[in-house]
């Protein structure tokens, strides 16, 4: 059975309505794993890595923070990725919101709390810095969806700097689970077929 990675955004957790969304339309076909990641992202692509070298995931899905991770890992690991809503700067998403929040979906800790301050922006700073490296191999391989009325990443332009694939749904920044059914799925099909070797 091929197996999907989830990455969710940076608010939400492995119980958002996308993750559990792709979990329900894939059931019988594939595997979702959908992990609770790290507020620190340099935790959190450790965790990634070490999630990919256990699981060999066959694609890699992210939402909004998640397909910046997406992106980051897929040429490292060799897997493909679809970005849904990339967010490439979270340092001026995190300086609005500095102070204490709350995971907008249940978190398998039970921890619902956590703290935006400079040194974590300081973090993603230094990771925004390095995210896009040279990987000609990878520019049909990382494919972006973007929601036609996303208010809070606009990163289009910048992504098709460095990919090929760009697709739209008319949608907002994190997807129903109608949208996830109707337009993520079908391109998790279409990569899934063009990039994963079937068994002989």
């Amino acid at each position: 059975m091929k197996k999907i990675l989830f990455l969710h955004g940076f608010f939400a957790s492995s119980r958002c309505v996308p993750a559990l969304a792709l979990r329900e339309a894939f059931e019988g076909r594939a595997e979702v794993i959908t992990p609770d990641l790290p507020t620190y992202p340099r935790m959190a692509l450790e965790q990634i890595r070490e999630i990919c070298d256990k699981e060999m995931p066959d694609l890699l899905v992210g939402n909004s923070c998640g397909s910046f991770y997406a992106q980051m890992v897929a040429p490292v690991v060799g897997v493909p990725a679809l970005l849904g809503n990339p967010h490439f700067r979270m340092t001026e998403f995190l300086k609005q919101r500095i102070g204490e929040h709350e995971y907008k979906s249940p978190r398998k800790d039970g921890n619902q709390k956590f703290v935006i301050d400079e040194a974590l922006i300081q973090e993603f700073a230094e990771l925004e810095a390095i995210q896009f490296q040279p990987q000609t191999e990878f520019r049909d391989r990382v494919w972006g969806l973007f929601g036609e009325q996303d208010t809070l990443a606009h990163f289009e332009p910048l992504f098709l700097e460095h990919y090929n694939q760009s697709f739209h749904f008319p949608g907002g920044h994190t997807p129903t689970a109608d949208e996830v059914r109707t337009w993520y799925v079908p391109l998790i099909e279409k990569m899934l077929a063009a990039f994963v070797p079937r068994l002989k």
